[in-house]
């Protein structure tokens, strides 16, 4: 339709209200404004948000500056958007070593229709383990720097803007000696990345568009929470609409509502049933975050909302200048109960989004309009021209929306559609044969495996006579240990039955864990491995990692420092110590045999007993630049009741790895020395016995830490 068209519409509906009304918010958090309780208050409502809208930014003196940059004009494009774990499968094979971006992106492609931005996450939950910082983590990725920005520019080659975290709240793990602002903006040149998203952060601060502009890399800024002071929108171009609180009636986004510019992503990461997601977004006109790797615990999108937003990113991708349009117009009146409207006008064109709360379906007259001679009619959801009944000044239109579901109407003069709009149409024709609820939305837990562990023949570390192994330990068989663990990750108790890992025994992935065990006897190391233990194995193996980035980093010329022998040997990745294991004839313990040898079948929390006693442990190091770890025999009152000695406190152990589809994981035991403060985010510790630490791996490089060690064990028959 012409521009005057708008007008008329706007003119149509709108009438006198009280002025200087506040709209009424919606959520405690203040993201969204609640839409009129009634029809009859529409033009009241309207007229009050209206109002709001020109009060706030004459309030704030509002500028637009940033999102008149032409660099960044590609946010009001980015529509469907994901976070994922650098550690997925997906994105980066650790079998063949290589990112397989494009494998990714079909696969996205393929379930929902691919992606328009992406968030790379390569830190938490894993940082704290150790002292590297945010900045470390991403360096120590899989070809370092170079490899990373090669990684970038082939999600760039396909169309997909990129992202990475500001973890604002990193100041207790390595000092870096800069500004956060200035190092992640000079990082994200570095690489070749568009856009930073801000951890926790309730808007990202100026100090970020600050250290852009000095250093002359523009950046789209994202905060992960609600933007809380509004004039933060000016430089803050995208944001999450993460804390939404969803009623019956739809609820207008804030931030869009002040800046129609500003490009929002709805996301709710641990939610199964998305529909009130989806629907709050199309009524908005916002983006999606179809986040499915959650800290390596997967929450697939079921078919029947990946086909949602299949349509969705269709119609958005079908005519991407309208959705920031300054003439949007939220909850436009509808003729059925339940469905709800918005107009986002464009040249020549208007494009309805419509959403129906109610679960019956609705069907007859749904829309009218102003009537316009020539300008044609169609319903983008399920691909057909439609007639339009006039009726005086007005036109109706009539549609099915499916009860829960979406309509999009298009208002468009028949030079503002071509070629391309027929093709487009009839895709949606073949996809609107088939109606959402056809498509199933059942939910199950990704399962995992356990990583077989082989048992132990001839070798150095082989018992003969029934003699005990040099350096090992007695750990007797038993029939009735009772194997209670508990995982400590931070997050993750909202899926059902997603969290955790599998165990050989279980169903399905769970944090927490009690199970009968029957365990047979075996001889396990006394101490961790130390340093001189392996420079032995090295010596003697001429061992050498396909991947040997970090590779005990902290050794010099090929040996450990002075004074570092019986200290024990870290920057080894699982793959290391399973090699030193084959070596010296042993393997890696499970978790159960860990603990068990831990707790002498007492169920106790520590090798001493149930108390805790620091004096039996290392003191805790809470630098930011971490100390070495300890002599595995400074502490002999440690010993647990079989005799094992330097079991927590001083460095983790690996333990067993499981693996999903998507994600790999190492369940870690003992806890460490190194604790770093100033967060509440970092890898937490797991003191207690009957407590272990999921760590997510990646790549050797980047899996090698500075806490993490190991010790080994061998099978054995009665003592």
């Amino acid at each position: 339709m012409k521009k005057n068209s708008c007008i008329g519409i706007f003119l149509l509906l709108a009438v006198a209200g009280a002025y200087g009304q506040q709209p009424e918010w919606q959520g405690d958090l203040k993201e969204l404004f609640k839409g009129p309780a009634q029809p009859s208050q529409y033009s009241q409502w309207w007229k009050s948000m209206q109002e709001w809208r020109k009060r706030e930014r004459d309030s704030l003196k509002y500028t637009d500056t940033v999102y008149l940059r032409p660099e960044l004009g590609w946010t009001g494009k980015s529509f469907i958007y994901a976070q994922v774990m650098a550690e997925d499968r997906w994105l980066y094979d650790p079998v063949t070593r290589k990112y397989r971006v494009d494998r990714y992106l079909d696969d996205l492609r393929r379930r929902y229709g691919g992606l328009d931005a992406v968030l790379i996450w390569p830190t938490y939950p894993n940082i704290g383990v150790d002292d590297r910082n945010q900045f470390d983590l991403v360096a120590d990725m899989p070809g370092g720097l170079e490899g990373v920005r090669r990684m970038v520019m082939d999600f760039k080659k396909r169309g997909v803007r990129v992202f990475f975290p500001i973890m604002i709240w990193d100041k207790g793990t390595r000092d870096i000696g800069l500004p956060i602002a200035v190092a992640l903006v000079k990082e994200m040149k570095a690489i070749g990345a568009d856009g930073l998203n801000g951890d926790t952060m309730f808007g990202v601060t100026e100090d970020f568009l600050a250290a852009c502009d000095s250093l002359e890399y523009p950046l789209v800024l994202q905060p992960e929470v609600a933007i809380n002071e509004l004039k933060m929108t000016e430089w803050n171009q995208m944001s999450w609409g993460y804390f939404w609180k969803y009623e019956y009636i739809p609820g207008v986004s804030v931030p869009k509502w002040l800046e129609p510019r500003h490009q929002v992503q709805v996301t709710n990461r641990w939610m199964i049933d998305k529909r009130d997601d989806l629907q709050y977004a199309f009524f908005n006109g916002v983006g999606y975050n179809a986040w499915e790797n959650i800290w390596g615990i997967w929450n697939q999108l079921p078919e029947h909302y990946a086909e949602a937003i299949r349509r969705i990113a269709a119609i958005y991708r079908q005519f991407p200048g309208v959705w920031n349009s300054a003439g949007w117009r939220p909850h436009v009146p509808t003729l059925q109960k339940g469905v709800f409207a918005s107009l986002f006008p464009g040249t020549d064109l208007q494009v309805y989004t419509l959403v129906n709360r109610d679960s019956a379906d609705r069907s007859g007259r749904q829309l009218q309009m102003p009537y316009e001679q020539g300008t044609r009619y169609f319903d983008l959801w399920n691909g057909r021209e439609l007639p339009a009944r006039r009726e005086g000044d007005l036109v109706s239109l009539e549609f099915p929306v499916e009860g829960l579901g979406f309509g999009a109407i298009l208002a468009a003069r028949p030079y503002a559609v071509d070629s391309s709009f027929y093709r487009f149409l009839a895709g949606m024709r073949r996809r609107g044969n088939k109606l959402l609820r056809d498509y199933p939305a059942d939910w199950a837990p990704l399962p995992q495996r356990m990583v077989p562990i082989a048992g132990t023949g001839s070798g150095a570390g082989k018992a003969t006579a029934g003699a005990v192994p040099e350096g090992m330990v007695f750990i007797p068989g038993t029939e009735h240990y009772l194997f209670e663990s508990r995982g400590v990750m931070i997050e993750g108790d909202d899926l059902p039955t997603a969290v955790g890992v599998q165990h050989p025994w279980e169903k399905h992935p769970s944090r927490n864990q009690k199970h009968l065990i029957n365990i047979s006897s075996f001889y396990m190391d006394e101490f961790p491995v130390t340093n001189r233990q392996f420079k032995t194995f090295m010596d003697a193996s001429h061992y050498k990692p396909l991947d040997d980035h970090n590779f005990l980093k902290d050794w010099v010329s090929g040996s450990y420092p002075a004074g570092w022998g019986d200290k024990p040997v870290t920057w080894v990745s699982i793959e290391d110590a399973r090699a030193y294991a084959r070596w010296a004839g042993k393997r890696l313990p499970h978790e159960w045999e860990w603990q068990y040898a831990a707790q002498g079948g007492t169920g106790r929390l520590y090798p001493w007993g149930e108390k805790m006693d620091s004096s039996r442990m290392p003191v805790p190091d809470t630098s930011r630049n971490r100390r070495p770890p300890s002599d595995v025999n400074a502490f002999p009152s440690g010993a647990s009741p079989f005799g094992v000695r330097d079991m927590v406190g001083n460095v983790w152990q690996w333990t067993d790895e499981y693996v999903d589809a998507h994600t790999r994981s190492a369940i870690l035991k003992g806890g460490s020395y190194y604790r770093p403060r100033t967060s509440m985010w970092y890898f937490p510790q797991a003191l207690e016995l009957n407590k272990y630490g999921k760590y997510l791996l990646m790549a050797p490089g980047i899996d090698r830490a500075g806490t993490i060690g190991f010790r080994c064990v061998t099978d054995g028959g009665a003592k």
